[in-house]
């Protein structure tokens, strides 16, 4: 999938099933089918500790990016934002939807926002297992001369995706219209816009 088209039109990409789709979490709802997929693999199935799986995070600077198979949702991930890079995080498929697809409809996702807003690197901490399946799915390569960390449970290692920024990448002179828009829908009208037909009734 092109990464700069998968965020023309909602949902912001689709795998080979027209069945599968990735959105961006923007309601209670959405944030609570977050909140169970994440429970389920890393609460039920890692034996994560509640405190350490939903860490403060989760409302600090992210956007959450929910996979849905036939509506139902089995996968999520979460991305942070900082000056001079983005963080993957919390990357979870439900097991019985495991085998690479969700996985990379979601990486693809996240790349393409991340590109969108004009960043040229993404830096994840993946559990030293996963390895593998990060590369061929998600493209990641090790951080050449970084230790490895341990934390709840787990062995790390620090990974980076280079991305080309978009030519439309999001700038501190974009229109701003644009800039209002809710997240990853920057190329379609949103309800601001919809509001510039009405003059200045407030100008106090």
């Amino acid at each position: 999938m092109n990464a700069t088209a998968a965020l023309l039109e909602p949902p912001l990409a689709r795998a080979r099933s027209n069945s599968l789709e990735i959105t961006v979490a923007r309601s209670l709802d959405d944030l609570l089918q977050m909140a169970v997929i994440r429970a389920v693999v890393y609460m039920g199935e890692q034996v994560c500790p509640f405190d350490e799986e939903f860490d403060g995070n989760d409302f600090s600077g992210a956007t959450h990016f929910i996979a849905r198979l036939n509506g139902e949702p089995v996968g999520v991930l979460r991305m942070r934002w900082f000056a001079g890079f983005a963080k993957l995080e919390r990357f979870a498929v439900r097991s019985q939807n495991r085998g690479g697809e969700i996985a990379r409809a979601l990486f693809d996702a996240a790349y393409a926002m991340a590109a969108r807003k004009g960043y040229d690197r993404v830096l994840g901490y993946i559990q030293a297992r996963l390895l593998p399946f990060m590369r061929r799915v998600g493209g990641v390569v090790e951080r050449p001369g970084r230790p490895r960390l341990t934390f709840s449970d787990h062995e790390y290692i620090e990974v980076e995706r280079w991305l080309t920024p978009c030519d439309d990448a999001l700038t501190i002179d974009s229109d701003p219209m644009v800039i209002l828009r809710p997240e990853g829908a920057w190329d379609r009208p949103g309800v601001l816009d919809l509001s510039t037909s009405r003059p200045a009734t407030n100008p106090h």
